[in-house]
């Protein structure tokens, strides 16, 4: 059974955009694979072995980008009520004001705001609507401000 993963438009265009950018870069790597194999004897040639490293963590990304958009659900992330994926969140915590986007494992990134929907977080705010509170597992509580 084919496991669907959750993805929004944005984060399915910035997986398109790395995916060309890997592919563009195969034929860098390789012109550094071709001039280290120049150089000679391959068992001791640092400058081989590293672009060879270089050419199979580029691939297996590659295969792995692929993989997530041939199995790619898209997410609306607009017009919601309540905290569900695809959902913009704005909510305080100790007085402060976060905004997040609810995304599914593959988008997920804190640092610009994107918070996964198995993450504590994400979990502790799923199914609220505005002016329901939480509460993290750290014992904090959080409000929700609002959804869209």
């Amino acid at each position: 059974m084919k496991k669907t993963i959750d993805l929004t438009k944005e984060g399915r265009e910035e997986l398109t955009k790395e995916l060309e950018e890997r592919i563009a870069e195969r034929e860098v790597i390789k012109e550094k694979i071709a001039t280290a194999r120049a150089f000679g004897d391959l068992s001791e040639n640092e400058d081989y072995s590293a672009a060879r490293s270089e050419q199979k963590l580029n691939e297996s990304r590659i295969a792995e980008i692929e993989d997530i958009l041939k199995n790619a659900k898209i997410i609306a992330n607009r017009g919601h009520e309540k905290v569900v994926m695809g959902a913009k969140v704005t909510v305080s915590v100790a007085g402060k004001k976060y905004t997040y986007s609810i995304v599914g494992p593959v988008e997920a990134n804190p640092l610009e705001g994107k918070i996964s929907d198995q993450s504590p977080i994400g979990k502790a705010m799923f199914g609220k609507r505005a002016g329901e509170e939480y509460t993290l597992p750290n014992g904090n509580k959080g409000k929700i401000i609002s959804v869209e």
